[in-house]
């Protein structure tokens, strides 16, 4: 099989590799599609969790190849997702190999198949939308008025989430006008693009929604000034969920606002519990996933993939690689 290799610092190589056979509760999967994530950015470059050699790609979806004893023959062709993390440990897409191969291994236990007639291409986004689905269950039944920083494709889908979770009064904050369009389009009240804020980035959001503090918070960008933002902007006894990636960004605020505003600081990691419903709502339709997808480039031109995810060129919102017959 091939496989986009990340074989040192900042460099992908597509290598010849041998075929995975699936073990004792485990299938092999044959990838469809697979999107370019932020956190695949970071592996890339190199960082301690993985060394270099291994094989990214965690936002997958694909068809069971073969199936390992133990796991019903009857998997074999059906197409799927899957959560990444493995029972003996690790995930896929990082500490065991993703959807950057053709072929990979993952736990039967994990797999949930989809309808014959669902679009595998959108359904690599069924990842990050299930990290969103765990979230907003983590934080509860989301108040109003409502405000998400980021308008990467957390942030969005969050949004998207909220609306369709009942929310009227959702505020998104974000930095490229494109996205905050397609936010205004998947039910967002109203937008603001933090560039036109100034030094006080607190005083511009409140300036612009004419709302003094918000009920619900959702931090999806990774800003530390956004986290920061949120503290001052959170009304007394406010939820506050923090989705974002923030590597070693420390936040500055005052601890006595958490004091006395009483607020809920809620942290939200990965996936897990978010999947049931994240299938549901992406084979229903009930979130528009396609609307996210603002590339599919064939897996063999890897390197434009990353470059258009890195480079945020050409209005990108997801990109995705395709194999095979997924291919445009």
């Amino acid at each position: 099989m091939k496989a986009i290799v990340n074989t040192g610092p900042s460099r992908l190589e597509m290598l010849e590799l041998p075929l995975p056979e699936p073990g004792t509760g485990q299938v092999r999967i044959r990838s469809a599609a697979c999107a370019v994530c932020a956190t695949d950015l970071a592996m890339i470059a190199g960082w301690a969790r993985t060394p270099f050699g291994s094989i990214p790609g965690h936002e997958w979806s694909g068809t069971v190849d073969a199936v390992g004893e133990g796991v019903d023959k009857r998997l074999v062709g059906r197409k799927c997702v899957a959560e990444n993390v493995l029972a003996a440990g690790g995930e896929v897409g990082f500490e065991h190999p993703g959807g950057y191969a053709e072929c990979f291994l993952t736990d039967a236990a994990n797999v949930h198949t989809l309808p014959n007639d669902v679009d595998l291409t959108t359904a690599a986004l069924i990842e990050p939308l299930a990290v969103c689905v765990r979230g907003i269950q983590r934080l509860g039944q989301a108040a109003e008025p409502a405000i998400v920083f980021g308008d990467g494709p957390i942030g969005l889908l969050t949004a998207a989430l909220l609306e369709g979770r009942g929310s009227r009064d959702i505020t998104l904050i974000g930095g490229r006008e494109y996205r905050l369009s397609l936010a205004s389009e998947l039910g967002a009240t109203r937008t603001v693009n933090y560039h036109r804020a100034g030094n006080d980035l607190s005083a511009a959001i409140r300036s612009a929604c004419g709302i003094n503090a918000f009920v619900s918070l959702i931090e999806a960008s990774g800003s530390a000034a956004a986290m920061e933002a949120c503290i001052e902007l959170a009304a007394p006894d406010a939820r506050l969920l923090v989705l974002g990636d923030y590597g070693d960004k420390r936040a500055d605020f005052p601890w006595n606002a958490l004091l006395h505003k009483e607020l809920h600081l809620i942290g939200s990691n990965a996936s897990a519990g978010g999947w049931i419903e994240a299938v549901a709502l992406a084979t229903s339709g009930r979130v528009p996933l396609r609307r996210f997808v603002s590339h599919v480039v064939p897996a063999e031109r890897f390197d434009e993939a990353i470059r258009l995810t890195r480079d945020g060129r050409d209005k990108a919102i997801k990109v995705v690689m395709t194999y095979g017959s997924q291919q445009p």
